[in-house]
């Protein structure tokens, strides 16, 4: 019947229609922004497209600013699937950075290859450890996850800083305090005829198995329930603690992943330039793509053109770089309103099949 056709395709139509019209609203917000202090607002969209996709360089440049952002918001959709709001990513990428590094230096002895995964398995263990920690204190000490994965993310970044400055300091780091290099030889390096690192497939991919697996198997369903209501979950035989700690510690490996990569392919060594707000980006990209593991990846690579972009409205309009900052902020102001408004649309409510009819 035409009526249960319909029906079946609202869900899809109101997860796609609710953040293109809150993005759109953003725009329209930040448009009126941009001409309150004098500036022309298609100008300023005509050199957000430019700066972010309007060139190979460009485009270059937003998939490697997106690579992070990838697994940053897969560190919030994730947990999502239990039921759970995260946003301490920028503490588990500091932290997986931070034992990145440490696994880089303790392992240089070993061939490249051999290097290289030992760093992101130690930049995910590190990450996927202290957000499983939240995972925990929600579900045996009825801590709120949100607010408890926000302190961590502090004390994460403090300790970040407090080993790249004190104990694990690099003598011959003087005006930038970093760990010891890991060496030239053990960096990640570019995909094939691109200025674009490794660390872009790998967040991709990850973004691909998650989706795979929340989608067709059982360990989506079983965190679809455990999300959704978690004392039936514990009735139907399911451990509703391993699920919940498991969830958040895996989102906390995706961020995790994002600082090992920040070192071995960017950086070299850890140190403060890993914190480039990365972890609170994805907050936001998981938020629009409605915590779709897969809708993460555009996502990702529009927000990363958007930051390519700040250079560029610097430089022609001499407007400052963190005025894409602003229209991040809008935009997440009005994509978290707009959840508000999920389901309670009449345009999106399931309409009852009509008496004998059909096609």
């Amino acid at each position: 019947m035409l009526t249960k056709q319909i029906n079946r395709w609202l869900p899809l139509l109101e997860s796609l229609g609710l953040p293109i019209a809150a993005l759109l609203l953003a725009m329209l917000i930040f448009a009126a922004f941009i001409a309150i202090v004098g500036q022309s607002p298609l100008t300023v969209f005509y050199l957000l497209y430019v700066g972010g996709f309007g060139s190979a360089f460009a485009w270059q440049n937003s998939l490697l600013r997106a690579a992070p952002l990838i697994l940053t918001g897969l560190a919030v959709a994730i947990p999502a699937q239990a039921g759970m709001v995260i946003i301490g990513g920028e503490g588990a990428l500091a932290l997986g950075a931070l034992a990145g590094a440490v696994a880089g230096i303790a392992l240089s002895g070993l061939p490249p290859h051999g290097v290289q995964a030992g760093i992101l398995l130690a930049g995910m263990l590190g990450g996927g450890i202290w957000i499983g920690l939240s995972g925990w204190l929600r579900h045996y000490r009825g801590v709120n996850e949100t607010i408890s994965s926000l302190l961590l993310s502090y004390i994460g970044i403090a300790l970040l800083n407090h080993f790249v400055e004190g104990p694990l300091k690099d003598p011959a780091s003087l005006n930038k305090p970093s760990t010891r290099p890991i060496g030239d030889v053990n960096m990640i390096g570019n995909l094939p005829g691109m200025e674009v690192h490794y660390g872009l497939l790998f967040g991709v991919l990850f973004a691909l198995v998650t989706w795979v697996a929340l989608r067709f198997t059982t360990i989506g369903f079983s965190l679809r329930i455990v999300g959704g209501n978690p004392r039936a979950a514990q009735m139907a035989g399911l451990r509703v603690g391993w699920w919940v700690v498991g969830a958040a510690a895996m989102g906390g490996a995706a961020a995790g992943m994002a600082g090992a990569i920040e070192v071995a392919a960017v950086q070299g060594a850890a140190n403060a330039s890993v914190l480039a707000g990365y972890g609170y980006a994805g907050i936001l990209v998981a938020f629009i793509a409605r915590q779709n593991p897969l809708a993460v990846i555009p996502v990702a690579i529009l927000l990363g053109g958007i930051n390519a972009a700040g250079g560029i409205l610097q430089r022609r309009l001499d407007m400052p770089d963190a005025t894409v900052l602003v229209l991040q902020g809008i935009a997440f102001v009005v994509i978290i309103a707009s959840e508000t408004l999920s389901g309670r649309l009449r345009v999106w409510r399931a309409t009852p099949a009509a008496t004998g009819a059909s096609v």
